[in-house]
């Protein structure tokens, strides 16, 4: 890739931009979270279009019972628990139940979900890998076949093992119909940037599949155990840590057309994006071969809206505008009514809510 030096950027210069992201935002109050009632999923139209929504495949859960090393499966007190180190997950029946997802749909008016399974991804099964990646990417096919008006497929990818990688990519789009590619914010430790990934970037552009990011383990979980915050902290760190380091990376101008999606609204990233702006711009510190500011790539990307505060989604639809905002439900760890209603207190205009909610998922995914 060829890196182009940034242009000169001074501080007043800096301040204007950073001044005319922050133009028209609302200082209308917004209702906290814990304020919404969930009555607005059952007065709003049915047709929404959910593009984070999960279940766990029965074979893989099966397989991991199996193994004495993690990711394992055991079973307490009736209830089987996912381990992946100090990282402990409860997987009720119900969250391999795709009559229950379908019931959570109808109840919230989604038409159309985009489903993929849980983590581990195959990344963490070694030479096994790609016998994984096969089998989930069966089952959420499967799925989608026999619902094909409900579900379309996001894949995941051995990604240990490049060649299997592109192969199964290839499979998975072609002859299983899959509509993008689920891509942890790390694998088994690694970070998607790594040079070593770039082919799969490179054949999603080919393929015009869109790339969405979620959380596996968590790279900090050893310092956010202590008061169960992996899931509240660490995985909005994985997800601000791994965005960032495809940003910076120079990345996105090496595959200017790529759809990446990033979920629960960009983890800290737009927060504090300006911070990112003025290291790289003004004080010079980091990569010299960017050719546009951090927030700038920021804006060429998706977020998922799924968090819990109006107000965090009044802010990302401010800075991001609503072409690039996604409706996901993040079920079954969050009901669909839960971020719904966050989105319709936000304030939004009823064409911006459209687009969240239905519209945007019909243009990335080509429905």
């Amino acid at each position: 890739m060829k890196k182009a030096k940034s242009s000169s950027f001074t501080r007043r210069e800096f301040l204007g931009a950073a001044s005319a992201v922050a133009a028209g935002a609302s200082t209308r109050h917004l209702s906290a979270a814990g304020e919404i009632q969930g009555t607005a999923a059952a007065r709003a139209p049915a047709g929404r279009i959910d593009c984070q929504s999960h279940l766990f495949c029965p074979q893989l859960v099966a397989l991991m019972e199996e193994r004495t090393s993690d990711p394992r499966v055991f079973t307490r007190d009736g209830v089987r628990i996912v381990q992946m180190g100090d990282w402990l997950r409860k997987i009720p029946p119900h969250y391999m139940d795709v009559q229950v997802k379908l019931a959570a749909m109808d109840a919230s008016g989604i038409a159309m979900t985009a489903l993929s399974v849980n983590d581990p991804g195959p990344e963490w099964f070694g030479a096994a890998g790609p016998a994984v990646a096969a089998m989930l990417n069966d089952f959420v096919a499967a799925i989608a076949a026999e619902h094909p008006t409900r579900f379309f497929g996001l894949c995941v990818l051995p990604l240990q093992d490049m060649r299997a990688s592109l192969a199964e990519l290839d499979r998975s789009v072609q002859k299983l119909g899959m509509k993008g590619i689920l891509l942890y914010t790390n694998l088994a430790g690694r970070f998607p940037d790594e040079p070593e990934f770039r082919p799969l970037f490179a054949r999603a552009v080919e393929l015009d599949v869109p790339i969405l990011l979620h959380p596996s383990k968590p790279v900090t979980t050893e310092f956010v155990k202590g008061y169960e915050m992996t899931s509240s902290l660490g995985n909005m760190f994985d997800n601000t840590i791994a965005l960032t380091r495809i940003i910076m990376s120079g990345l996105l101008d090496e595959f200017p057309t790529l759809k990446l999606v990033c979920p629960h609204l960009g983890g800290t990233l737009p927060y504090i994006v300006g911070r990112l702006d003025h290291q790289t711009r003004v004080l010079k510190r980091g990569p010299t071969y960017l050719t546009r500011s951090p927030s700038e790539y920021l804006q060429g990307i998706w977020l998922d809206v799924v968090s819990p505060l109006p107000l965090a989604i009044k802010f990302a639809h401010d800075f991001m505008g609503a072409d690039r905002l996604l409706f996901s439900s993040d079920h079954p760890w969050v009901e669909p009514a839960v971020i719904i209603d966050c989105v319709t207190a936000a304030g939004l205009s009823t064409g911006d809510q459209e687009k969240i909610f239905s519209g945007n998922a019909r243009k990335l995914f080509r429905l």
